[in-house]
C-alpha cells in the first residue's frame, strides 16, 4: 500500500463539484457513495490528476480547474439536429431531458434536448459541464483499495 497518491494509483474519494455561482453540480456525499478513480487510465484530465498526486489518506483539498482542464470547451460540432420522426419510438422529447443515442460505433452517448422547433429537435452532445470553470472539493478515503483486495486473495 502506498502512503500517497501516485501516477498509477486507484483512489477512493468523496468529491463535490461546484460551479462559478456556488451551486453544486455533483457530489458523492449526496448518496454516500464515494467514487473510485484510476490515475493514468485517461478517464481524468492531466490537470485533475496533478491535483491528486501526493495526497495522503484523509487529505482534503479544494481547487479550481478552468474549462480546458476540467470538462473541455463546449463544441458547436457536438450540437446536432434531428427530425421529430427520429423520436417516434422514444416518445415526445422534452427540453432539458437527457436521452441516450446510439453512435455509429454502436456505443451509447447521452445528449441533452436543447430546443424543439416544429419538426426540428436540437440535441447537445457536449458534457453538461463543458465550458465552465469547476471548483472541486476532494477527500481521499483510500489509496489502491482494489490492489489490496487482489493481494489478499491471490488467484492462480
Amino acid at each position: 500500500m502506498t502512503d500517497s497518491v501516485q501516477r498509477e494509483s486507484a483512489v477512493l474519494v468523496h468529491f463535490t463539484l461546484k460551479l462559478e455561482d456556488g451551486s453544486t453540480a455533483e457530489s458523492t456525499r449526496n448518496n454516500g457513495k464515494p467514487a473510485l478513480f484510476s490515475l493514468g487510465d485517461g478517464s481524468l484530465s492531466d490537470a485533475l490528476e496533478s491535483q491528486l498526486l501526493g495526497l495522503e489518506v484523509g487529505a482534503k483539498k479544494a481547487f479550481s480547474l478552468s474549462a480546458d482542464d476540467a470538462f473541455g470547451q463546449s463544441s458547436p460540432d457536438l450540437i446536432q439536429y434531428f427530425s421529430r420522426r427520429d423520436f417516434t419510438q422514444a416518445g415526445e422529447p422534452e427540453i432539458g431531458a437527457i436521452m441516450l443515442f446510439s453512435g455509429m460505433d454502436g456505443n451509447e452517448m447521452p445528449g441533452v434536448i436543447r430546443e424543439i422547433s416544429g419538426d426540428s429537435i436540437t440535441v447537445d452532445f457536449n458534457h453538461p459541464l463543458a465550458g465552465q470553470t469547476i471548483h472541486f472539493e476532494v477527500e481521499v478515503l483510500e489509496i489502491d483499495p482494489l490492489l489490496e483486495a487482489t493481494n489478499a486473495n491471490p488467484v492462480g
